[in-house]
């Protein structure tokens, strides 16, 4: 017969909230281990009543998605936590905020409504702003436009299974260049595959087709993640939440008894 733990299970999830984190500045050279062992600290500190799985290495129900990849910045990091007692959304992101280093900052927290699906189903591409210090306009566009026109280019990317081939290009549905004070600005949105193909993925894949080859390290930052719809926008994965939201107040208000008139 199998060893059960001992005592009481833990008590259940009651409450569910979605948030949104940006990490920036020399946090974007942390791994996602030391994020989430840092969400974790500050999760306690702030006093925040998680809910946690059973047996015998009890879990906080603490749900990742995506995370961006080490030495990226980011405006749109998500996650889900579990709460064993209910909250108010707005006290739970200032309070984790103000625990959290300062280059990690919580932005947005809500309620997940019931009903409106997994926060997961509505990520399925990025959107990317890659700077390029040292490459002027005149090199990037030219650049761009030789990608977008080839139907593959592949690259070499390092899994953890070791060196292997991927397509650059297919995941990429838009990509632009502008010029920013003299700074060539790659904006891009991919779609989100496996392996994944990075901001790096893309800047070999115009170093193979163009040649194009940045003197400095580039500064990428995902500036957002969500669903692509059929306009090449990608919509914000919190909405279906904030709006069902919204739609249940408006519901209640309209229920109640109206006042009576003096």
């Amino acid at each position: 017969m199998a060893r059960q733990p001992e005592g009481p299970p833990p008590p259940p999830t009651v409450q569910k909230l979605r948030l949104r984190y940006a990490k920036r500045g020399r946090l974007r050279f942390a791994s996602h281990r030391d994020l989430a062992r840092a969400l974790e600290r500050a999760l306690r500190r702030a006093q925040v009543p998680m809910a946690f799985s059973a047996g015998f290495t009890p879990h906080p129900k603490i749900s990742y998605l995506g995370a961006a990849p080490t030495g990226a910045a980011s405006e749109a990091e998500y996650v889900e936590l579990g709460l064993a007692e209910r909250r108010d959304p707005e006290e739970v992101r200032a309070r984790l905020d103000a625990a959290l280093p300062p280059d990690v900052a919580v932005l947005e927290c809500v309620e997940a409504a019931e009903g409106t699906g997994a926060l997961a189903d509505r990520i399925d591409a990025a959107v990317w702003r890659v700077e390029l210090p040292g490459v002027a306009l005149a090199e990037l566009q030219p650049a761009v436009e030789k990608f977008l026109a080839s139907g593959v280019v592949t690259v070499a990317k390092r899994t953890k299974n070791g060196l292997r081939d991927v397509d650059a290009r297919a995941p990429v549905t838009s990509a632009s260049a502008v010029d920013e004070a003299g700074c060539a600005i790659l904006h891009m949105v991919v779609r989100q595959v496996t392996p994944a193909v990075r901001p790096d993925d893309v800047l070999a894949a115009l170093a193979a087709v163009a040649d194009l080859r940045p003197p400095l390290p580039p500064r990428a930052v995902r500036a957002a993640q969500g669903r692509l719809d059929d306009t090449g926008a990608v919509a914000d994965p919190l909405g279906p939440d904030r709006a069902a939201r919204t739609r249940c107040q408006g519901e209640h208000a309209a229920a109640r008894p109206a006042e009576p008139v003096a």
